[in-house]
């Protein structure tokens, strides 16, 4: 029986695997304001025309990144780039973009709006389709994250149907231009990272726990009932195989991003809603056959978190985990098989990580940066490139 089936037949975890590889919420006027960015800049964004270090970069594709950004003009974008910084080509936003997700067989990519947004962007990584721009139907936002099915033909996506306080998992129609054509639910309250198993048919969603409106902002409306779980779905029917809590002591701690090794376990970051002077744990990590658990970090790297993982992300080699902290402005390195610890380095504002050559990683920060890292590597991390003014937003993929 393989470790898939083990998850479907109820087994508390199964391992997991992951490759390296409409309207706004009652606001007419912000939906016409998306919509007039988006016939503004979707032709003048798209590529207009790849120079040759343009199209020498793509052919080298473990040296292309993905990420959003605003830029020093205030503009928003989403960027294919080299690690040095040089732009492949870049699509103009209407607002603020949050993560990226690939289809790596196709080329397609989506940027999704940062919550409470409504909108995302599909495009080619190639360069070969003019950018498509959909929304979030009227009732929902989109969470800033999403993953496509193996084949590329569907896009699942995290919404909020805030009306009710639920989290959903909106279903669109790739070939259809992005029509949506369905969704089901989360498993939980607030759905923000979504991965795709290496079953090609379990989703692992991080559900958040806090329930939000648009008319309030960001504020956590459900703080007494608050509860985040780590759900595991069958896509293909809406299924709920399992659905894992932290345990009471943990209840204000939002599970928001993910990541896989190369064991299989998922590794997970928390933003904890409790009081500011707390300094609770906020990296955990979930095996096969076992329940999620909190790793203990010492107070000085719980205070270097500032309450705040924004990124999780895996190595080349599936044997590191890196976590960053715009808010605390470090991004910790552990080694996946133990869990110990194996260094911190310090960068201002750092969100974005994504693998760099095997071992190493890159990092975006809100200061325009990009640099390379290693854990116990000799000195600080290493500026690649520099866009003056601009600042990169959470996520970062590699091609």
């Amino acid at each position: 029986m393989s470790i898939w089936c083990l998850a479907a037949c109820g087994k508390p975890w199964a391992k997991i695997w992951r490759p390296r590889c409409s309207r706004s919420w009652g606001s007419i006027r912000s939906m016409e304001i998306e919509r007039r960015a988006l016939l503004a800049g979707a032709g003048a964004a798209l590529l207009a025309g790849l120079d040759p270090c343009g199209l020498a970069a793509m052919e080298t594709r473990d040296s292309l990144f993905i990420a959003a950004r605003k830029e020093a003009d205030g503009r928003h974008v989403v960027a294919v780039f080299t690690q040095d910084g040089r732009d492949i080509t870049t699509v103009a936003l209407p607002d603020r973009g949050h993560d990226v997700t690939l289809h790596e067989a196709t080329g397609r990519c989506v940027a999704f709006a940062r919550r409470p947004g409504t909108f995302a962007a599909a495009f080619d990584v190639h360069g070969r389709r003019e950018p498509q721009f959909f929304h979030a139907p009227e009732g929902r936002h989109f969470y800033g994250h999403g993953v496509f099915s193996p084949d590329g033909r569907l896009l699942y996506a995290t919404e909020n149907d805030f009306e009710n306080g639920l989290g959903f998992i909106g279903i669109y129609d790739v070939d259809a231009g992005f029509k949506r054509i369905g969704d089901f639910s989360s498993g939980g309250v607030g759905p923000h990272e979504v991965l795709l198993a290496p079953d090609g048919r379990t989703l692992v969603v991080a559900n958040g726990g806090m329930e939000t409106h648009p008319d309030y902002g960001r504020t956590v409306l459900n703080l007494p009932t608050m509860q985040p779980t780590l759900a595991l779905i069958d896509r293909e029917t809406g299924d709920i195989l399992a659905n894992h809590r932290l345990g009471a002591d943990s209840r204000l701690s939002s599970i928001r991003h993910m990541a896989i090794d190369g064991a299989g376990a998922v590794w997970f970051g928390c933003q904890y809603q409790g009081a500011k002077t707390d300094r609770p744990q906020l990296v955990g990590r979930c095996q096969w056959g076992k329940e999620p658990a909190l790793f203990e970090a010492p107070d000085d790297i719980l205070s270097g978190f500032n309450n705040y993982v924004g990124s999780v992300m895996a190595n080349g080699t599936g044997e590191v985990i890196g976590t960053s902290s715009p808010r605390g402005g470090q991004v910790v390195y552990w080694e996946a098989a133990t869990g110990r610890i194996l260094g911190r380095s310090r960068v201002a504002d750092c969100c974005g990580l994504a693998p760099e050559g095997e071992r190493g990683f890159l990092i975006s920060d809100g200061g325009g940066e990009l640099l390379v890292d290693r854990p116990n590597a000799a000195g600080a991390p290493r500026r690649v490139a520099l866009r003056e003014g601009a600042k990169w937003d959470n996520h970062m993929v590699r091609v």
